[in-house]
């Protein structure tokens, strides 16, 4: 019975994490619509909706510390407990850079825009939105083969960040009046660079919880630059 409880407990923990993940993933998604499209009310329903996103990872948080403090797991059920609570932070500051994302859009909005600018950041956020799914996947099926497959992908969202900083260096150069615009591309392109950053730090946790070893499978500064 105290094993069937514990089991209830942690599978609990494991689906929460997972609707967390969905979570932050709808965040990311609305926060560059919103962005691309100039659309203020959908960024605003990004930074309104990021408090639950928070309240999702304090929970987990609780929880974990809970189960740590009063069933003393051991071996795979410790490293799940970690997992989650490691990786959840990962996700809430992943939130955060929607946010970001979202306050872009509303700064931004009535400035000179750049079609082609945008188009790249979309598809750079197409790529970083389907890693954040790949990478909650892997996590459901502990699958540490894909988790190591899908940090790797990172570096195509490095090719499109600079890609997007030598677009906007251009356009500033040619084109005075698209320098606030710029800045505020430059600012999206770094936030969206940030989450495939975590998506990778999560592909990390995702090895551990598989094999009880810590990797660094991406050595880029980690830095949490949140505006």
């Amino acid at each position: 019975m105290f094993r069937q409880n514990f089991d209830d407990e942690l599978n609990d923990l494991h689906v929460r994490f997972s609707e967390m993940g969905m979570m932050v993933n709808e965040a990311i998604y609305k926060s560059v619509n919103a962005f691309i499209n100039h659309d203020k009310a959908l960024a605003q329903e990004v930074i309104d909706a990021d408090v639950q996103i928070n309240e999702r990872e304090v929970d987990l948080e609780k929880r974990s510390f809970e189960m740590i403090a009063l069933q003393q797991p051991v071996t795979t059920d410790l490293r799940m407990i970690v997992t989650v609570m490691k990786a959840s932070s990962d996700l809430e500051r992943m939130g955060d850079h929607a946010v970001s994302i979202a306050k872009s859009t509303i700064r931004v909005k009535g400035t000179t825009r750049a079609p082609e600018i945008e188009e790249t950041l979309a598809q750079m956020a197409t790529k970083v939105k389907q890693m954040v799914e790949e990478v909650l996947d892997a996590y459901v099926k502990s699958d540490e083969k894909r988790a190591r497959e899908i940090a790797k992908e990172d570096l195509l969202v490095d090719d499109f960040s600079n890609k997007i900083y030598k677009m906007c260096i251009k356009q500033m150069q040619e084109d005075s009046a698209t320098i606030v615009g710029s800045m505020d591309y430059m600012l999206v392109d770094s936030f969206l660079e940030r989450i495939g950053d975590y998506v990778t730090n999560i592909c990390e946790w995702i090895i551990y919880l598989d094999t009880g070893k810590l990797i660094e499978l991406n050595s880029s500064s980690k830095e949490d630059n949140v505006l």
